[in-house]
């Protein structure tokens, strides 16, 4: 079983008799399950509207997303939710799947100190890479190998 995918429910107390099939919804209200995120790259992206380095690196995300193999999923560090949140992706242009806190406390990511940070899992679940700061498209396909 994926590594980051059981012991993130463990740590929140979802497991209740084995590693069962966890589910989110992101800002679009689709269905994101392990099932989709197994033998691929995944890249968690925390982001806010107020920060400019933010907003510069958005679009290396969205191309990002088109790799195959990568699942990019973003975070609103201000924990915006509901129509609010796809109001705000919207209006920024994201173009990947911004979840939310159950798909966080899921995961067991801890909240970033600095603002971008993203989090690098490989196609085993494991978590590869802490990124402090913004990314681009190329410095993270690099990672990806």
């Amino acid at each position: 079983m994926k590594t980051w995918l059981c012991s993130g429910m463990l740590a929140v107390g979802l497991v209740l008799g084995g590693c069962s099939e966890q589910q989110w919804l992101d800002h679009e209200g689709n269905s994101l399950s392990q099932t989709d995120l197994e033998d691929r790259w995944v890249v968690v992206n925390y982001w806010a509207e107020w920060c400019a380095p933010c907003l510069h690196e958005l679009p290396e995300f969205n191309r990002l997303a088109e790799h195959p193999g990568v699942t990019v999923l973003g975070v609103n560090y201000d924990g915006v939710s509901g129509d609010a949140l796809l109001e705000l992706a919207q209006k920024m242009d994201i173009q990947f799947a911004v979840m939310g806190q159950d798909f966080v406390d899921s995961m067991g990511l801890e909240r970033p100190q600095v603002l971008p940070t993203t989090y690098v899992f490989d196609p085993q679940g494991k978590l590869q890479h802490s990124l402090p700061g913004p990314q681009t498209e190329q410095s993270l396909l690099v990672l990806l190998d």
